[in-house]
């Protein structure tokens, strides 16, 4: 007769450090909360406040960026957002990229895609100036003060 060991007895010893696939774990977690705040305020703002979604043009989206607080409410939903996505694909890719350099080249993909797409967002969120000093009349918007 075979004897099955008990579900909760450990099979390997456990290693010292930080465990990183728990604080991924608990991090997307709680992203996920507020992913879910920070996208019901962003929908309700751009779609139902207002004229709806007829009302967003480059004039909205102007000054919504012109907003600190709007700045700051963008830049947490892009950094949360990119974070949380490219963490469930570092899942995915545990799970069945098997060969270690495959593995290897996926994850390195994965963070740098994300890190690039973060720092662009970032940039363009908090450097975006609808009306650029010494730009010509006929490419500036038209409540641009025309020089």
């Amino acid at each position: 007769m075979t004897a099955i060991q008990s579900p909760r007895v450990p099979t390997a010893p456990r290693r010292r450090g930080i465990n990183w696939e728990k604080w991924a774990w608990l991090y997307m977690r709680i992203s996920g909360v507020l992913l879910i705040v920070l996208i019901f305020g962003h929908l309700f703002v751009n779609l139902w406040q207002g004229d709806g979604v007829s009302a967003i043009d480059f004039a909205f989206v102007a000054g919504k960026l012109a907003n600190p607080f709007w700045q700051v409410w963008d830049c947490a939903l892009l950094w949360l957002a990119l974070i949380h996505g490219a963490n469930g694909m570092r899942t995915l890719v545990n799970d069945y990229a098997t060969k270690p350099l495959v593995n290897k080249v996926l994850k390195w993909a994965l963070f740098l895609s994300a890190a690039m797409l973060i720092l662009l967002g970032t940039l363009v969120i908090f450097t975006f100036d609808p009306c650029p000093a010494g730009a010509p009349s006929d490419l500036v918007a038209s409540f641009c003060p025309v020089d």
